[in-house]
Protein backbone atom coordinates (compact mmCIF):
# COMPACT_ATOMS: atom_id res chain seq x y z
CA UNK A 1 0.00 0.00 0.00
CA UNK A 2 1.41 3.59 -1.09
CA UNK A 3 1.19 6.90 0.82
CA UNK A 4 -1.93 7.82 -0.52
CA UNK A 5 -3.71 4.53 0.41
CA UNK A 6 -2.42 4.70 4.03
CA UNK A 7 -3.63 8.16 3.94
CA UNK A 8 -6.95 7.66 2.66
CA UNK A 9 -6.71 4.58 5.17
CA UNK A 10 -6.19 6.80 8.31
CA UNK A 11 -8.99 9.02 6.54
CA UNK A 12 -11.07 6.25 6.99
CA UNK A 13 -10.12 5.59 10.72
CA UNK A 14 -11.25 9.53 11.79
CA UNK A 15 -14.50 9.40 9.68
CA UNK A 16 -14.87 5.78 11.83
CA UNK A 17 -14.09 7.45 15.30
CA UNK A 18 -16.22 10.83 14.65
CA UNK A 19 -19.45 8.35 14.17
CA UNK A 20 -18.77 6.81 17.07
CA UNK A 21 -18.36 10.12 19.14
CA UNK A 22 -21.44 11.44 17.16
CA UNK A 23 -23.15 8.24 18.70
CA UNK A 24 -22.39 9.03 22.36
CA UNK A 25 -22.44 12.57 23.05
CA UNK A 26 -26.25 14.29 22.81
CA UNK A 27 -27.94 15.80 25.14
CA UNK A 28 -27.82 12.55 26.86
CA UNK A 29 -24.48 10.89 27.07
CA UNK A 30 -24.35 7.12 26.17
CA UNK A 31 -21.49 4.86 26.95
CA UNK A 32 -19.07 3.78 24.21
CA UNK A 33 -19.64 0.26 25.19
CA UNK A 34 -23.41 0.84 25.09
CA UNK A 35 -23.72 2.73 21.67
CA UNK A 36 -21.14 -0.53 20.00
CA UNK A 37 -23.80 -3.01 21.36
CA UNK A 38 -26.67 -1.15 19.82
CA UNK A 39 -24.88 -0.98 16.45
CA UNK A 40 -23.95 -4.68 16.56
CA UNK A 41 -27.35 -5.86 17.93
CA UNK A 42 -29.18 -3.33 15.11
CA UNK A 43 -33.26 -4.14 15.01
CA UNK A 44 -32.49 -8.06 15.47
CA UNK A 45 -34.23 -7.81 18.66
CA UNK A 46 -37.84 -7.62 19.49
CA UNK A 47 -38.74 -4.20 20.60
CA UNK A 48 -39.96 -4.90 24.13
CA UNK A 49 -36.21 -6.43 24.40
CA UNK A 50 -34.20 -3.30 23.88
CA UNK A 51 -33.04 -0.74 25.62
CA UNK A 52 -34.50 3.06 25.48
CA UNK A 53 -30.33 3.63 25.13
CA UNK A 54 -30.53 1.44 22.53
CA UNK A 55 -33.51 3.01 20.28
CA UNK A 56 -31.69 6.21 21.10
CA UNK A 57 -28.64 5.01 19.42
CA UNK A 58 -30.13 3.09 16.72
CA UNK A 59 -33.33 4.81 15.47
CA UNK A 60 -32.02 8.30 16.17
CA UNK A 61 -28.15 8.75 16.03
CA UNK A 62 -26.35 6.00 14.13
CA UNK A 63 -28.40 7.26 11.05
CA UNK A 64 -27.75 11.04 11.55
CA UNK A 65 -23.86 10.49 11.88
CA UNK A 66 -23.85 8.27 8.88
CA UNK A 67 -26.27 10.82 6.84
CA UNK A 68 -24.09 13.45 8.11
CA UNK A 69 -20.75 11.16 6.63
CA UNK A 70 -22.63 10.28 3.44
CA UNK A 71 -23.77 13.80 2.71
CA UNK A 72 -20.52 15.57 3.47
CA UNK A 73 -19.05 13.14 1.00
CA UNK A 74 -21.56 13.95 -1.48
CA UNK A 75 -21.23 17.68 -1.04
CA UNK A 76 -17.05 17.25 -1.40
CA UNK A 77 -17.22 15.44 -4.58
CA UNK A 78 -19.99 18.34 -6.16
CA UNK A 79 -17.46 20.81 -5.11
CA UNK A 80 -14.61 18.72 -6.70
CA UNK A 81 -16.59 18.32 -10.20
CA UNK A 82 -18.25 21.96 -9.93
CA UNK A 83 -14.59 23.97 -9.49
CA UNK A 84 -13.07 21.65 -11.86
CA UNK A 85 -15.64 22.28 -14.55
CA UNK A 86 -16.27 26.41 -14.12
CA UNK A 87 -12.17 26.43 -13.28
CA UNK A 88 -13.30 28.68 -10.51
CA UNK A 89 -11.60 27.72 -7.36
CA UNK A 90 -14.94 29.82 -5.13
CA UNK A 91 -17.22 27.49 -7.14
CA UNK A 92 -19.85 25.40 -4.30
CA UNK A 93 -22.93 23.50 -4.74
CA UNK A 94 -24.99 26.00 -3.92
CA UNK A 95 -23.99 29.04 -6.12
CA UNK A 96 -26.09 27.91 -9.04
CA UNK A 97 -28.70 28.23 -7.59
CA UNK A 98 -29.58 24.55 -6.51
CA UNK A 99 -30.05 25.23 -2.35
CA UNK A 100 -32.78 28.23 -3.70
CA UNK A 101 -34.43 25.77 -5.74
CA UNK A 102 -34.52 23.28 -3.30
CA UNK A 103 -35.13 26.09 0.06
CA UNK A 104 -38.35 27.39 -2.13
CA UNK A 105 -39.33 23.88 -2.35
CA UNK A 106 -39.33 22.91 1.44
CA UNK A 107 -40.44 26.68 2.48
CA UNK A 108 -44.06 25.95 0.01
CA UNK A 109 -44.56 22.58 1.75
CA UNK A 110 -44.09 23.97 5.40
CA UNK A 111 -45.78 27.73 4.82
CA UNK A 112 -48.75 26.38 1.98
CA UNK A 113 -49.62 22.70 1.93
CA UNK A 114 -48.55 20.80 5.10
CA UNK A 115 -47.73 17.38 5.12
CA UNK A 116 -50.06 16.40 2.31
CA UNK A 117 -47.72 13.03 1.71
CA UNK A 118 -46.80 12.39 5.24
CA UNK A 119 -42.96 12.32 5.86
CA UNK A 120 -41.85 11.96 2.19
CA UNK A 121 -43.66 15.73 1.42
CA UNK A 122 -40.58 18.37 2.44
CA UNK A 123 -38.36 15.89 0.85
CA UNK A 124 -39.93 15.29 -2.60
CA UNK A 125 -41.05 18.76 -2.31
CA UNK A 126 -37.18 20.17 -1.68
CA UNK A 127 -35.79 17.58 -4.46
CA UNK A 128 -38.28 18.44 -6.82
CA UNK A 129 -37.23 22.80 -6.69
CA UNK A 130 -33.60 21.51 -6.83
CA UNK A 131 -34.33 20.21 -10.06
CA UNK A 132 -36.62 22.92 -11.77
CA UNK A 133 -33.70 25.30 -9.92
CA UNK A 134 -31.24 23.63 -12.31
CA UNK A 135 -33.10 23.06 -15.12
CA UNK A 136 -33.43 26.52 -15.29
CA UNK A 137 -29.65 27.19 -15.30
CA UNK A 138 -29.21 24.10 -17.93
CA UNK A 139 -31.82 25.86 -20.00
CA UNK A 140 -30.29 29.70 -20.04
CA UNK A 141 -26.75 27.97 -20.51
CA UNK A 142 -28.25 25.98 -23.81
CA UNK A 143 -30.55 29.20 -24.91
CA UNK A 144 -26.96 31.16 -24.87
CA UNK A 145 -25.50 28.40 -26.89
CA UNK A 146 -22.80 28.38 -25.07
CA UNK A 147 -21.15 26.46 -22.09
CA UNK A 148 -18.44 29.09 -20.94
CA UNK A 149 -18.34 28.76 -17.12
CA UNK A 150 -18.67 32.20 -16.68
CA UNK A 151 -21.97 31.58 -18.20
CA UNK A 152 -22.99 29.29 -16.04
CA UNK A 153 -21.65 30.88 -12.88
CA UNK A 154 -23.83 33.83 -13.91
CA UNK A 155 -27.16 31.51 -14.83
CA UNK A 156 -26.64 29.94 -11.72
CA UNK A 157 -26.60 33.49 -9.78
CA UNK A 158 -29.65 34.73 -11.48
CA UNK A 159 -31.62 31.65 -10.77
CA UNK A 160 -30.55 31.43 -7.14
CA UNK A 161 -31.80 34.84 -6.61
CA UNK A 162 -34.96 34.12 -8.01
CA UNK A 163 -35.88 31.24 -5.99
CA UNK A 164 -34.16 33.35 -2.72
CA UNK A 165 -36.80 36.56 -3.49
CA UNK A 166 -39.72 33.30 -3.80
CA UNK A 167 -38.47 31.92 -0.87
CA UNK A 168 -38.53 34.88 1.43
CA UNK A 169 -42.06 35.82 -0.17
CA UNK A 170 -43.30 32.88 0.96
CA UNK A 171 -41.85 33.10 4.61
CA UNK A 172 -43.30 36.59 4.81
CA UNK A 173 -47.01 35.61 3.21
CA UNK A 174 -46.81 32.63 4.83
CA UNK A 175 -48.17 31.16 8.92
CA UNK A 176 -45.75 33.07 10.71
CA UNK A 177 -45.99 30.24 13.35
CA UNK A 178 -43.82 28.08 10.54
CA UNK A 179 -41.02 30.79 10.92
CA UNK A 180 -38.91 28.88 13.28
CA UNK A 181 -39.16 25.85 11.18
CA UNK A 182 -38.16 27.29 8.05
CA UNK A 183 -35.40 29.40 9.45
CA UNK A 184 -34.01 25.87 10.95
CA UNK A 185 -34.23 24.40 7.44
CA UNK A 186 -32.79 26.70 5.59
CA UNK A 187 -29.86 26.84 7.87
CA UNK A 188 -29.10 23.46 7.39
CA UNK A 189 -29.97 20.52 10.09
CA UNK A 190 -29.70 16.16 10.25
CA UNK A 191 -33.39 16.13 12.09
CA UNK A 192 -34.72 14.63 9.36
CA UNK A 193 -32.15 11.58 9.76
CA UNK A 194 -33.64 8.57 9.30
CA UNK A 195 -33.20 4.89 8.20
CA UNK A 196 -36.64 4.94 5.23
CA UNK A 197 -34.23 8.24 3.82
CA UNK A 198 -30.93 6.48 3.75
CA UNK A 199 -30.60 4.70 0.44
CA UNK A 200 -31.66 7.87 -1.19
CA UNK A 201 -28.82 9.84 0.05
CA UNK A 202 -26.35 7.42 -0.32
CA UNK A 203 -27.70 7.09 -4.04
CA UNK A 204 -27.10 10.81 -4.41
CA UNK A 205 -23.49 10.29 -3.27
CA UNK A 206 -22.87 7.05 -5.62
CA UNK A 207 -24.35 8.58 -8.61
CA UNK A 208 -21.90 11.84 -8.34
CA UNK A 209 -18.89 9.66 -6.33
CA UNK A 210 -19.01 6.88 -9.78
CA UNK A 211 -19.37 9.88 -12.03
CA UNK A 212 -16.60 11.75 -11.57
CA UNK A 213 -14.22 8.73 -10.92
CA UNK A 214 -15.53 6.96 -14.61
CA UNK A 215 -14.77 10.32 -15.92
CA UNK A 216 -11.66 11.51 -13.91
CA UNK A 217 -9.67 11.47 -17.39
CA UNK A 218 -11.62 14.10 -19.05
CA UNK A 219 -11.93 15.93 -15.76
CA UNK A 220 -8.41 16.25 -15.85
CA UNK A 221 -8.37 17.36 -19.42
CA UNK A 222 -10.22 20.23 -18.28
CA UNK A 223 -7.56 21.29 -15.99
CA UNK A 224 -5.20 22.05 -18.93
CA UNK A 225 -8.18 24.40 -20.68
CA UNK A 226 -10.92 23.85 -23.35
CA UNK A 227 -9.00 24.11 -26.53
CA UNK A 228 -6.63 21.23 -25.44
CA UNK A 229 -9.14 19.28 -23.67
CA UNK A 230 -11.12 19.31 -27.06
CA UNK A 231 -7.91 18.28 -28.96
CA UNK A 232 -7.34 15.35 -26.44
CA UNK A 233 -10.87 14.11 -27.66
CA UNK A 234 -12.92 15.38 -24.71
CA UNK A 235 -16.20 16.67 -25.94
CA UNK A 236 -15.95 19.57 -23.11
CA UNK A 237 -19.51 21.01 -24.01
CA UNK A 238 -21.26 18.12 -23.32
CA UNK A 239 -19.33 17.27 -20.63
CA UNK A 240 -19.79 20.24 -18.49
CA UNK A 241 -23.63 20.01 -19.32
CA UNK A 242 -23.56 16.48 -18.01
CA UNK A 243 -20.97 17.34 -15.17
CA UNK A 244 -23.49 19.99 -13.99
CA UNK A 245 -26.29 17.85 -14.31
CA UNK A 246 -25.34 15.14 -12.25
CA UNK A 247 -24.30 17.69 -9.73
CA UNK A 248 -27.24 19.28 -9.63
CA UNK A 249 -29.47 15.71 -9.24
CA UNK A 250 -27.15 14.65 -6.63
CA UNK A 251 -27.11 18.00 -4.55
CA UNK A 252 -31.14 18.16 -4.71
CA UNK A 253 -31.10 15.13 -2.75
CA UNK A 254 -29.12 16.48 -0.33
CA UNK A 255 -30.80 19.14 0.32
CA UNK A 256 -33.94 17.38 0.71
CA UNK A 257 -32.82 16.08 3.83
CA UNK A 258 -30.68 18.12 5.06
CA UNK A 259 -31.53 21.13 4.75
CA UNK A 260 -28.67 24.10 2.70
CA UNK A 261 -25.28 23.30 4.50
CA UNK A 262 -22.97 25.75 2.53
CA UNK A 263 -19.47 26.00 1.90
CA UNK A 264 -18.61 22.37 2.55
CA UNK A 265 -18.62 22.27 -0.87
CA UNK A 266 -15.86 24.83 -1.43
CA UNK A 267 -13.92 23.86 1.41
CA UNK A 268 -13.48 20.43 0.99
CA UNK A 269 -12.05 20.36 -2.65
CA UNK A 270 -8.77 22.42 -1.54
CA UNK A 271 -8.16 20.60 1.35
CA UNK A 272 -8.20 17.86 -0.44
CA UNK A 273 -6.11 18.90 -3.47
CA UNK A 274 -3.63 19.20 -0.73
CA UNK A 275 -3.72 15.67 0.30
CA UNK A 276 -4.15 13.86 -2.96
CA UNK A 277 -2.93 16.99 -5.74
CA UNK A 278 -4.93 18.10 -8.99
CA UNK A 279 -5.49 14.48 -10.58
CA UNK A 280 -9.30 13.03 -10.16
CA UNK A 281 -8.44 9.66 -9.80
CA UNK A 282 -6.87 10.64 -6.35
CA UNK A 283 -8.36 14.10 -6.00
CA UNK A 284 -12.27 12.44 -5.93
CA UNK A 285 -11.60 9.40 -3.08
CA UNK A 286 -9.72 12.44 -1.19
CA UNK A 287 -12.53 14.61 -1.07
CA UNK A 288 -15.04 11.91 -0.12
CA UNK A 289 -13.30 11.40 2.87
CA UNK A 290 -12.28 15.04 3.89
CA UNK A 291 -15.96 16.18 3.36
CA UNK A 292 -17.47 13.20 5.44
CA UNK A 293 -15.02 13.81 8.08
CA UNK A 294 -15.87 17.43 7.98
CA UNK A 295 -19.51 17.24 8.42
CA UNK A 296 -19.76 14.52 10.74
CA UNK A 297 -17.04 17.11 13.03
CA UNK A 298 -19.65 19.96 12.45
CA UNK A 299 -22.44 18.02 13.44
CA UNK A 300 -21.01 17.20 16.86
CA UNK A 301 -20.00 20.82 17.42
CA UNK A 302 -23.83 21.99 16.17
CA UNK A 303 -24.72 19.68 18.93
CA UNK A 304 -22.54 20.66 21.88
CA UNK A 305 -22.15 24.33 21.78
CA UNK A 306 -25.02 24.87 22.92
CA UNK A 307 -26.14 21.97 24.55
CA UNK A 308 -28.65 20.77 25.28
CA UNK A 309 -30.50 23.06 22.52
CA UNK A 310 -28.96 22.77 18.68
CA UNK A 311 -27.65 24.69 16.39
CA UNK A 312 -28.45 24.15 12.76
CA UNK A 313 -25.36 22.67 11.24
CA UNK A 314 -25.07 25.05 8.53
CA UNK A 315 -24.10 28.05 11.19
CA UNK A 316 -20.85 25.46 11.96
CA UNK A 317 -20.22 24.89 8.53
CA UNK A 318 -20.68 28.61 7.37
CA UNK A 319 -18.28 29.82 10.03
CA UNK A 320 -15.62 27.47 9.41
CA UNK A 321 -16.18 28.13 5.44
CA UNK A 322 -15.73 32.17 6.43
CA UNK A 323 -12.77 31.74 8.02
CA UNK A 324 -11.41 29.37 5.58
CA UNK A 325 -11.85 31.82 2.55
CA UNK A 326 -10.16 34.49 4.51
CA UNK A 327 -7.39 32.06 4.75
CA UNK A 328 -7.38 31.43 0.92
CA UNK A 329 -7.72 34.88 0.36
CA UNK A 330 -4.64 36.17 1.92
CA UNK A 331 -2.39 32.71 0.72
CA UNK A 332 -3.70 34.15 -2.72
CA UNK A 333 -2.47 37.58 -2.12
CA UNK A 334 1.00 36.36 -0.90
CA UNK A 335 1.31 33.92 -3.88
CA UNK A 336 1.06 36.90 -6.48
CA UNK A 337 3.29 39.40 -4.26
Amino acid sequence: MGRFGLTLLLGAVVVAALLLVSTIYGTTQIPAAVALDAVMLGTGMADGEVSPLHRIVFDLRLPRALFAAVIGAGLGVVGVVLQTTTRNDLADPFLFGLSSGAAAGAVFVITVTGDVLGFWTLPLAAFCGGLVASGIVLALVHGLRTSAPEKLILAGLAVSFLFSAITNYLIFAGDSRAAHSVIFWMLGGLGLARWETFPLVCAGMLLILTYALWRSRWLDALLTGDLTAATLGVPVQALRFRMFFVAALATAVFVSVAGVIGFVGLMVPHIARGIAGPLHNRLVPAAAIVGAALLTGSDILSRLLLAPQELPVGIVTTSIGSIFVFLLLFKTAREMK
